[in-house]
């Protein structure tokens, strides 16, 4: 996967990666960028997934949410199945520009985790020393089913 597109500048130095204008996002050896997705009303943390090249420009493009499948080895738009779109209010990079912020407005049920949740992240994880065996706790319920991407 190539990580060149008109819409992406040259690396640069260090500098002007940091605090420059170019928007030059650097994609992994898989060609890969990591994506969260936040609501953006709340700043609730919905998902995390992958972006590559041809995903991050048509979403800057077209203002809906676009996925890379590592497990289907294919792009995807967020909803196109489930009706749980992600239309993109904002979009941020982090510092050194290897991480990707989206802003969404959620359709359909407003759930973006396709088995059913608001958020994917709908377990926790019990932190300290007491806890002998880990167990995963429900934080939220299910909106009514479970959905596919």
């Amino acid at each position: 996967m190539s990580s060149t597109s008109p819409l992406f500048g040259p690396r640069g130095s260090e500098h002007e990666i940091e605090e420059g204008t170019a928007f030059a996002p650097k994609f992994d050896e898989h060609g890969l960028i990591p994506a969260l997705a936040t609501d953006a009303k709340t700043g609730e943390v919905l998902m995390f997934a992958w972006m590559n090249a041809e995903a991050l420009e048509k979403t800057v493009r077209t203002g809906e949410a676009w996925y890379w499948s590592r497990s289907r080895n294919s792009l995807w738009r967020k909803g196109e199945t489930s009706g749980q779109t992600q239309t993109v209010t904002e979009i941020r990079i982090d510092c050194d520009q290897d991480a990707i912020l989206l802003k969404v407005e959620v359709g359909g049920d407003g759930g973006a985790c396709h088995v059913g949740y608001r958020s994917c992240f709908y377990r926790s994880v019990p932190i300290g020393p007491s806890a002998k065996t880990v167990e995963l706790r429900f934080e939220d319920k299910k909106l009514g089913g479970g959905h596919a991407h």
